[in-house]
């Protein structure tokens, strides 16, 4: 029975996973599930879900569709009713609520965008103490007892002694022969990672491009802990100048006034020179505007700023281009220019809520 229950609930969550993955673009898009989030669980509302069965009846009785009747009858032999004055009869289409582990939701994202495996960049690896159960001691909890060994040292003690009987083999440990399981520290590497948002805050960056910007972060997050041990991520607004700010005031600020996106990649550089050394840590700063900056001056500065100060430290520099009713859109064209063929920087173009998923595919695909 508990073997049946088993691989009832193993088809059930095959059947919630292809689910996911089939309406995957319109979780994405839709940007609910991360008012969902708690200890690491999504609650994620699905129709209505039944596993297959069969069901059995009695043999030689007849069925739907077979004996009298005309079309149209119900099944219950009654006559149907209309009327603008009753109530519905129809049932309406129910809502389940099933709870995913962000890291299932990580291993969905990256089978449905193939997306590789991240590889860390050089050394950037830090070290951390992990308990292995790799010794045997005399003494112990008994939930940390070995029975193999134990059951050695009460075979080699009766034999010593004379007591074992080949012919009526009986072991019977006694409290000296009882060994268990203890363990060792032992130094293993271990993956870290910083992600660093900006976001242009002047007025052209509306409430519906800051929750794009907020949709997008939220998978690229989840995709990203599901590769490194620990994450630690900064936040950084700007207009004319830059600030680092919470999470809260990232995706809430409003501010108007003119863009000179350099002020931004100048603090990105100042966090990671002061903060994370590039031998320890793996670095992916995201900057995400409507693609409005001061002018071309300023545009020149943030192409000297990447290449000679950002690049050098990080494993990859993504900028994603938000489209706005009120931005030009001309600094992707510029960066895409500058930049052409070289594999630190990725850009994209984000239309709107459906072009989330495309531009995680093209930032996360490089498994850098």
């Amino acid at each position: 029975m508990v073997r049946k229950i088993e691989n009832d609930h193993a088809r059930f969550r095959d059947i919630v996973r292809g689910r996911i993955k089939q309406d995957l673009r319109k979780y994405i898009s839709r940007g609910e599930l991360i008012g969902r989030v708690g200890k690491n669980i999504v609650s994620i509302p699905l129709p209505q879900l039944e596993l297959p069965r069969f069901r059995y009846g009695r043999v030689g009785t007849g069925g739907v569709g077979s004996g009298d009747g005309e079309a149209g009858t119900p099944l219950s032999g009654e006559p149907g009713e209309s009327g603008g004055e009753n109530a519905g009869d129809q049932p309406g289409e129910h809502l389940l609520e099933v709870d995913v582990s962000l890291a299932e939701l990580a291993r969905i994202l990256g089978e449905e965008l193939q997306l590789p495996r991240i590889k860390p960049r050089g050394r950037r690896l830090l070290e951390s103490d992990v308990e292995r159960y790799t010794g045997i001691r005399r003494t112990g909890p008994e939930s940390l007892r070995h029975f193999k060994r134990t059951f050695r040292e009460a075979l080699k003690r009766q034999i010593m002694m004379g007591l074992y009987d080949p012919a009526r083999p009986r072991i019977i440990p006694i409290r000296e022969d009882r060994r268990y399981r203890s363990w060792n520290l032992k130094r293993v590497p271990e993956s870290n990672a910083v992600l660093i948002y900006c976001m242009d805050v002047s007025g052209s960056m509306g409430d519906e491009q800051k929750e794009i910007v907020r949709i997008e972060a939220f998978w690229i997050d989840t995709w990203l802990r599901s590769q490194y041990k620990n994450i630690v991520t900064r936040y950084i607004v700007h207009d004319a100048t830059a600030k680092e700010v919470d999470q809260h005031t990232f995706y809430h600020l409003r501010e108007s006034g003119g863009t000179k996106i350099s002020a931004a990649y100048e603090l990105v550089d100042k966090i990671v020179s002061r903060d994370y050394s590039s031998d320890e840590w793996n670095v992916y700063p995201f900057h995400f505007s409507d693609g409005d900056n001061w002018g071309s001056d300023d545009t020149r500065r943030c192409v000297d700023l990447l290449r000679d100060q950002v690049f050098p430290r990080v494993n990859l520099f993504c900028y994603g281009q938000v489209k706005s009713p009120y931005g030009s859109g001309k600094f992707k064209k510029a960066l895409d220019e500058h930049f052409a063929g070289n594999e630190m920087l990725v850009t994209s173009e984000i239309q709107s809520r459906e072009g989330i998923l495309d531009s995680i595919r093209e930032f996360l695909r490089h498994g850098k």
